[in-house]
């Protein structure tokens, strides 16, 4: 399951400590203007050390377009892009190497294939997430060209919705050996209504799913999600009038497809499992034994995850955005 998409295809690749990461976009339609400038903006947003909120890991995450552009045009064939490690610090890794992570997917890879990459974590690393958002660039490229944008913000971290406590939080959670998580919504503006299609092709259920096959997501929710489980359908409902709807509560989608107005979905995001606490695990061998993560990790995921699930959306739109240019 390293592809991603119907109509515009992707498939990621890479691991977090190898020679390098990124995609193969397969589907683009041809004649869209494109180049690495169009892609590296987002690439800018997700990398790491930038901050003193992210991990201190240096990559520059110079992204290579090798194939499906000419002359700054796609072609319609196949979009290679790659983007070359080159600040893993492997070694950091030696002395947990046959230690499972808690919170991490460590157990279940060795359990699902009987051998892992534990340097970062290998495939189940963040860093896999540097193939989506080059894709998610171009898929953002072209559905700019449709009027649609997508744009990410964080609602809260570890509870705290103001931006200053949120740094403080980031910040003395880093200097505690600890991590937090917290709130991303996403918005898509921009939308015909129409996308999607009914029962198992709906276009919420598709970015429920590209929502969490990120990583670190542990909820979704679209429009106003849990909240609507304690309101009347009458206080749930969004009424409509000649000039359109008066509310959102739906976030943009009734019945799987989409009515028009801005697709709203949040996120929750849980906290970087990779911490400089003591904590309990077991090793391969079955052993109880305790652990303490050293290395680079980001203390909150929150901030560079917004380009990611940027890219996500984006994905699913351009996918669902194709497939209705099928009925015109």
């Amino acid at each position: 399951m390293n592809t991603f998409g119907s109509n515009f295809r992707i498939t990621t690749f890479g691991e977090s400590h190898g020679p390098a990461v990124g995609c193969v976009i397969d589907g683009c339609p041809p004649r869209l203007a494109l180049s690495a400038d169009d892609i590296q903006p987002l690439l800018d947003r997700r990398r790491p050390g930038t901050s003193p909120l992210s991990s201190a890991r240096d990559e520059a995450d110079t992204v290579e377009i090798l194939s499906g552009v000419f002359e700054k045009m796609t072609t319609g064939t196949p979009i290679a892009l790659l983007v070359r490690n080159q600040d893993m610090h492997s070694r950091d890794y030696d002395t947990i190497k046959e230690k499972f992570r808690p919170g991490h997917a460590d157990f279940t890879y060795q359990a699902k294939y009987g051998i892992r990459d534990y340097r970062g974590g290998g495939r189940s690393s963040g860093r896999e997430t540097v193939g989506r958002v080059a894709a998610g660039a171009v898929a953002l490229k072209y559905l700019a060209t449709k009027g649609i944008a997508v744009q990410g913000r964080i609602v809260a971290v570890h509870g705290k919705t103001d931006p200053q406590n949120i740094e403080n939080e980031i910040l003395g959670a880093k200097s505690a050996g600890d991590s937090v998580g917290g709130i991303a919504e996403i918005t898509a503006t921009g939308c015909s209504a129409g996308l999607g299609d009914p029962v198992f092709g709906k276009l919420d259920a598709g970015i429920a799913a590209a929502m969490m096959g990120i990583g670190a997501v542990k909820g979704v929710e679209i429009g106003d999600g849990f909240a609507v489980a304690e309101r009347f359908g009458s206080e749930n409902n969004d009424p409509m009038t000649a000039a359109g709807f008066q509310s959102n509560h739906a976030g943009g989608i009734l019945g799987g497809i989409s009515t028009g107005q801005d697709l709203v979905v949040r996120i929750a995001v849980k906290p970087t499992p990779s911490i400089a606490k003591v904590q309990h695990t077991r090793d391969i061998h079955g052993n109880a034994t305790t652990i303490t993560i050293g290395g680079r990790h980001d203390p909150c995921i929150v901030p560079r995850i917004l380009p990611v699930a940027e890219a996500m959306l984006a994905l699913v739109l351009i996918d669902a955005v194709l497939e209705q240019e099928k009925y015109r």
